[in-house]
């Protein structure tokens, strides 16, 4: 599940980016209205986590831009702004769910967790699925031939990206930006080592593999082809 956070306080802006990120969410984060709605824009998002009182558009606007655009991604206010005709004002403009600062982030995380169920897309089942291997994005588990396998939340949302793009190779750059929310450096074998490490919980055991090195391209999550190396 990728978030797009939309916060211009750099302290709950970072809580949050780190805070969703180890709960294994893939995000990014805006600093203000502006570039807040050119990310929401792009569609690739499952949630909008949105402030209130943003630099350049408010939140008001940017949910006014994101509804116009026809994006139908949940979204919700999180705001210190606490009065109740806020709090309906949010609502009626489209919102699904209005937050008022200071939170406790379980809080946030139990609806940030409810408002996926009611997500879009992929979300609507909770399921994505490769050959025999399943993907609950909802109760954050992970099952080949029906035998569970443990992730840790890291590897879980590592597995959700090649899922969600399978088929498709990708390289070590993008698996850190999204992942890893880093400038891949080529210094590192951390990527290598994470794919090396949940491949072995993919696909030891069984004969047919799922996770492949394209050699000098990156990764790719696919029922095998010739020319693709484990």
């Amino acid at each position: 599940m990728k978030i797009l956070i939309v916060e211009d306080e750099p302290k709950t802006g970072d809580y949050l980016k780190q805070g969703l990120g180890e709960a294994g969410f893939v995000t990014d984060l805006a600093r203000d209205g502006w570039e807040g709605l050119e990310l929401a824009r792009d569609g690739q998002y499952d949630l909008l986590i949105l402030d209130v009182m943003l630099p350049g558009l408010s939140g008001w606007q940017v949910l006014e831009g994101v509804r116009r655009a026809n994006l139908k991604l949940p979204v919700l206010f999180l705001s210190a702004r606490d009065q109740v005709e806020d709090r309906v004002k949010g609502l009626e403009m489209g919102a699904d769910d209005y937050l008022v600062k200071p939170f406790a982030f379980t809080e946030l995380l139990a609806r940030v967790r409810n408002l996926a169920r009611r997500g879009h897309g992929a979300l609507e089942s909770g399921l994505l699925q490769v050959a025999d291997l399943e993907l609950d994005l909802l109760r954050r588990r992970v099952a080949r031939g029906g035998h569970r396998i443990d992730l840790t939340a890291k590897e879980f949302a590592l597995l959700e990206l090649f899922m969600r793009r399978h088929g498709e190779v990708l390289p070590r750059s993008l698996i850190a930006s999204q992942v890893w929310d880093m400038n891949f450096d080529s210094d590192t074998n951390v990527i290598d080592v994470a794919v090396r490490r949940l491949r072995l919980k993919i696909d030891e055991g069984h004969s047919l593999k799922l996770i492949h090195t394209v050699r000098g391209m990156g990764y790719v999550l696919e029922v095998a082809r010739e020319g693709r190396t484990p």
